[in-house]
C-alpha cells in the first residue's frame, strides 16, 4: 500500500475500488503527515450506475475535466508530472489524425 501512498499528494485520497480480502499494511504516518485520505467504494452494477448517470445529466451534475488535443499529449504529461493539472485530462479523439 505505501508505494500508492506516497503517489499521491497532500491532501490526496486513496480509493479502494471492488472488495478486498484485507486491507493491505501501510505506515498511518504516511497518511497523518501528508493529510492523505483512504476510503473505498464497492462500484454498483450496471443499474445503479445508470441511475447515477441518469441523476447527474437530470441535475446537470458534470465531471471537472480539461480537454486537451493528442498534439498535445506530452505537454498533458508534463503538466501532470508537475502537479500542474487542475482536473483530470481527457483526451479528444475528434484530434486524431487519421493515417
Amino acid at each position: 500500500m505505501t508505494p500508492y501512498l506516497n503517489l499521491v499528494g497532500r491532501d490526496g485520497i486513496v480509493v479502494l475500488i471492488g472488495a478486498i480480502d484485507m486491507v493491505p499494511r501501510f505506515h498511518s504516518g504516511n497518511l497523518l503527515m501528508r493529510r492523505r485520505s483512504l476510503s473505498a467504494s464497492m462500484i454498483g452494477g450496471i443499474v445503479e450506475t445508470q441511475e447515477l448517470l441518469d441523476f447527474c445529466a437530470h441535475h446537470g451534475i458534470l465531471p471537472e475535466c480539461e480537454l486537451i488535443a493528442m498534439a498535445d499529449i506530452n505537454e498533458g504529461f508534463g503538466r501532470m508530472e508537475r502537479n500542474d493539472a487542475k482536473y483530470r485530462f481527457v483526451i479528444d479523439m475528434a484530434t486524431l489524425e487519421r493515417k
